[in-house]
């Protein structure tokens, strides 16, 4: 432990003196209220990642750049086992002291309000697996040729120290080395990749703002490919070797599915898009990290590539204000799926609607207002969020339904939004009040008594 004392009386970028004080330990989500970190705003992550899958020890370094968002004596960072070895703050040792999953480092000198400032932090140990409340698993998973990294809701607290709050994006390099012979892959555009002393690197850069518990580490024995969208889209996917077979035609159907998305969502939101697909039992569900989705390959199927795919749009690009927003996400993927099947598969989004609303589960609270965070991937969220988006539909008629399709990415592209924010904007788009649906389908306890 570093036991450097911050001092007093040092200036702000305003040239003032500077009376800081600590910055909040949480950001009070309704779900996890010490997730996330106040006082400041982190621009840009530099992580520096070398992992070993025989020991399963990884050794690290995070670079993060952050603009105080007031005067701070000190700041936390949110972080889950492993062990720090040192911390500087603009290249000056820091004071750092640990309880639980907060790191709190306390620089020599105060920093101002609005002042750019550089936190290192180099830390090492054998990352784990975070059990969520619906006993999912996330965080560092072991897989038998590597491993897998997944941070939705709390998990990429896991193996890098950071502001693990989804209102805080920000922009990532991810340099990972491992043993020659496996692939490291990760979100974004794949800058170099090379093998010395039997080691390989591979450099991947976001240049789009991410949402922590959207960023991924995949590390294995993959089979790679790339291609480019009709539209220009960099594809990069990453295949188990077992299950790359089967695999291979729907991958192949990325570039169609995406063109088919950017004409209903509007223009794709990044750069780069893909899949990375592993073997069945590696995970248990699949996921819309950002640009690269993550799917075991017994969930690889039209239906689902869809949904994770429409995340890029909703979930990732407007991201969540707080964890209850998450029916947002949730909601226009599930809807996606909906509108896929009434395009492709001669199944009208009315009849998947009519078959939801059936479905006594979804009805068990409402979609904007989940009881817990175990129940934040409950059927409500998923399927009644749907159905809260088809009353919309058939309120305002298709026009002005898919105007607000592409409309609610592009005003709040690589941003965060709430429930509050997509019920105003809908009822601007639409030209009247709708507070009679958001009170039944949106907030409402009971299940209506007719689907019309």
């Amino acid at each position: 432990m570093l036991l450097l004392v911050g001092s007093a009386g040092c200036t702000g970028e305003t040239g003032g003196p500077v009376d800081g004080t600590p910055g909040a330990a949480g950001l009070r989500d309704p779900y996890f209220p010490k997730l996330g970190n106040g006082g400041y705003d982190v621009r840009h992550y530099a992580l520096t990642l070398d992992y070993d899958p025989a020991s399963g020890r990884l050794e690290a370094t995070a670079e993060i750049t952050s603009r105080a968002t007031q005067d701070l004596s000190a700041f936390n960072l949110d972080l889950s086992g492993l062990t720090v070895g040192r911390a500087t703050v603009d290249g000056a040792p820091a004071a750092v002291n640990r309880a639980g999953g907060e790191l709190t480092l306390r620089p020599r000198e105060e920093i101002g309000k609005g002042k750019i400032f550089r936190t290192t932090v180099t830390y090492s140990g054998v990352p784990r697996k975070i059990t969520d409340a619906d006993g999912a698993g996330e965080g560092w998973l072991r897989t038998k040729d590597g491993a897998l990294a997944l941070g939705e809701p709390v998990g990429s607290m896991a193996w890098f120290p950071g502001n693990h709050h989804p209102s805080d994006k920000a922009t990532y390099d991810i340099t990972l080395t491992v043993p020659a012979g496996l692939r490291a892959v990760s979100n974004g555009t794949l800058r170099s990749e090379r093998t010395a002393g039997g080691r390989t690197t591979a450099v991947w850069h976001s240049a789009e703002p991410m949402a922590s518990y959207l960023a991924t580490v995949a590390i294995g024995r993959y089979e790679t490919r790339t291609a480019t969208t009709p539209s220009g889209v960099a594809v990069h996917t990453a295949v188990d070797p077992s299950v790359a077979a089967d695999s291979s035609a729907l991958l192949d159907r990325i570039p169609e599915i995406l063109e088919w998305q950017q004409e209903n969502f509007g223009p794709y939101p990044f750069t780069s898009t893909g899949a990375i697909v592993e073997a069945a039992g590696d995970v248990g569900y699949a996921l819309e990290t950002q640009t690269r989705p993550v799917f075991p390959q017994d969930s690889f199927d039209a239906s689902t590539l869809v949904h994770e795919l429409a995340h890029q749009w909703y979930g990732n690009s407007v991201s969540p204000a707080t964890w209850r927003d998450m029916w947002l996400n949730e909601s226009f993927a599930t809807y996606a799926e909906w509108l896929y099947a009434e395009d492709f598969e001669n199944v009208p989004a009315q009849r998947s609607f009519e078959t939801a609303f059936a479905e006594q589960a979804n009805w068990a609270f409402p979609p904007a207002e989940p009881p817990s965070a175990e129940n934040l991937f409950d059927p409500p969220v998923y399927q009644r969020g749907a159905m809260v988006l088809h009353k919309i539909r058939q309120t305002v008629g298709d026009d002005t339904f898919y105007e607000i399709l592409a409309g609610w990415p592009a005003k709040h592209r690589h941003g965060n939004a709430s429930t509050e924010d997509f019920t105003a904007y809908v009822e601007d788009v639409a030209g009247e009040d709708l507070s009679e649906l958001w009170d039944v389908w949106l907030y409402g306890d009971g299940k209506p008594e007719s689907p019309r």
